[in-house]
């Protein structure tokens, strides 16, 4: 038995990419009976990584479609942080944040998807829902917060996924969905989750959204693979992941008029091109993070500036 108190608990552990719905998910989770989610805790997006010490968060790996790079990120039953002392801090951590009379636990953190097997070890009843979203939508909605470019957000989408395929066959209790299934039929998948984790809805009614956002994602990615100046590139990342996405059961081109409008011959000549312009993409994300960060550096930086210079001119103004 975990911490917290004498209730015999389960531990549900929403897992899915950023921008991937896990929010939503983890929200209408915690509207069900005898279910406590965090709430109100004063972190960015009340996620659980950022209410212990015992592990690095993902921005410590790179943060938003690259910390999976890391081969750090990705912890299992192996991991040196499971000594005794860490599995009663961490569990008391959380425990400090969900409603101590619920039964039902649920947490919600994008590196839980490559987390699963450490949190099983933690959390002996640990249950896992799995999200998974469109990997266009995920990347261009990923990509203002990551400055990464898209083959780069591709890679990490995929390399996440295939790391949880692995880690899967190790964990004891496994609930997988769309984004797109769940915004179509919420109500339909929220009652199978209740099911899956042993309780039931108390509403009918729960928080939802439209596939309106997925739609302009599509529509972006049209443009860029068809208009940009840069089509050649996008249409070389459809040349490149199609094959591998389709094994997810996702596509790049499904979402045009016709497959073939943004297919391309696959020969060399293009495939040297194309790969030219990621390496060029790699490039132009590394100045754009690290423009970015001196920019952010900058603004914090900024009171403290305008201090010291009211504390040293007003002196000689009120002089005059």
């Amino acid at each position: 038995m975990n911490s917290g108190s004498n209730i015999a608990r389960k531990y549900v552990f929403v897992c899915g990419l950023h921008r991937s719905g896990t929010t939503l998910l983890a929200h209408n989770l915690g509207e069900l009976e005898g279910c406590t989610a965090f709430r109100n805790t004063g972190v960015t997006m009340d996620e659980g990584q950022f209410l212990q010490d015992v592990y690095p968060v993902d921005n410590a790996y790179g943060g938003v479609g690259l910390f999976s790079f890391d081969s750090r990120a990705h912890l299992t039953e192996t991991s040196d942080l499971l000594t005794p002392g860490n599995i009663t801090r961490l569990q008391a951590s959380w425990h400090a944040h969900w409603e101590k009379e619920k039964p039902i636990c649920i947490e919600k953190t994008p590196g839980n998807l490559i987390m699963g097997r450490f949190l099983q070890e933690v959390f002996e009843n640990a249950y896992f829902v799995v999200i998974k979203r469109h990997p266009i939508a995920v990347s261009l909605a990923s990509q203002k917060w990551s400055r990464t470019p898209l083959h780069n957000l591709f890679e990490h989408w995929l390399h996440c996924h295939n790391l949880f395929e692995q880690d899967k066959k190790h964990l004891r209790h496994v609930y997988e969905l769309t984004y797109e299934d769940y915004i179509e039929y919420p109500a339909k998948y929220t009652a199978e989750m209740a099911a899956f984790i042993g309780t039931r809805p108390i509403n009918e009614k729960t928080e939802s959204v439209t596939d309106s956002h997925n739609k302009k994602y599509f529509e972006r990615w049209r443009y860029l693979a068809t208009e940009s100046r840069f089509r050649k590139y996008y249409r070389h990342l459809v040349c490149k992941y199609e094959g591998q996405l389709r094994m997810h059961d996702y596509s790049l081109v499904t979402e045009f008029p016709t497959d073939q409008e943004c297919a391309i011959n696959g020969r060399e000549d293009w495939f040297m091109t194309g790969e030219l312009c990621c390496d060029l993409a790699t490039v132009c994300g590394h100045v754009w993070r690290a423009a970015a960060l001196a920019r952010s550096r900058f603004d914090r930086r900024m009171p403290c500036i305008h201090s010291v210079a009211r504390r040293r001119i007003k002196p000689l103004l009120d002089r005059r």
